[in-house]
């Protein structure tokens, strides 16, 4: 019976390694899987899944008016799995797709995201996903100021951290760190 998984966790914590490493392990036993990202991390390229430690693959770019169950049934086969990278992007309609392809086609799902963005506030699709996901796992990493969990996400604009603005600056390490609730609201403690 296939599922709808949702690992998430902050930046550097491995989750596009993971999605890389399910699809090499698929493809390995010559079972089909389909890579999604969305359109909105363009930072590799549009419709590329890519690592901080530089592995990448080409993917299906998920924009707003993507129909991710049409695309998903009208295969000529059906996919062993679908992963989906940077899921805290996906719109609402994006993540009822994708329970659909789980629920109607029977093809599992792993979707990877952030759970919160830099002022703590839950993206949509990663609301939507967890509220409707069968299976959610936290992917953890550690604070980069000390040894406990990292749970957050800090937006920094020339070292200073930054708590208000537009929810989606798509960057990486020059912008976001991963901290704990401790750093989070206080960077300068140490």
């Amino acid at each position: 019976m296939a599922q709808l998984y949702y690992k998430y966790g902050t930046m550097n914590s491995g989750k596009t390694i993971e999605i890389l490493k399910v699809a090499h392990n698929y493809e390995e036993q010559g079972k089909s899987v389909v890579i999604m990202t969305s359109a909105v991390d363009t930072r590799d390229g549009f419709g590329v899944v890519s690592s901080r430690i530089g592995m990448k693959r080409d993917a299906l770019a998920i924009e707003d008016q993507t129909d991710i169950f049409g695309y998903i049934q009208s295969l000529p086969e059906k996919p062993y799995c679908v992963l989906v990278d940077e899921a805290q992007f996906l719109r609402r309609h994006h993540v009822y797709d994708l329970a659909r392809v789980v629920d109607e086609l029977d093809v599992p799902v792993m979707a990877f995201g952030l759970k919160n963005d830099f002022r703590n506030e839950l993206f949509e699709g990663s609301k939507h996903l967890l509220l409707l996901a069968d299976k959610i796992e936290e992917i953890k990493t550690i604070c980069q100021y000390c040894s406990r969990k990292a749970t957050m996400v800090l937006r920094t604009d020339n070292g200073k951290p930054v708590y208000d603005g537009e929810q989606i600056k798509i960057g990486g390490h020059e912008t976001y760190i991963s901290v704990c609730r401790k750093h989070y609201f206080n960077p300068d403690i140490k």
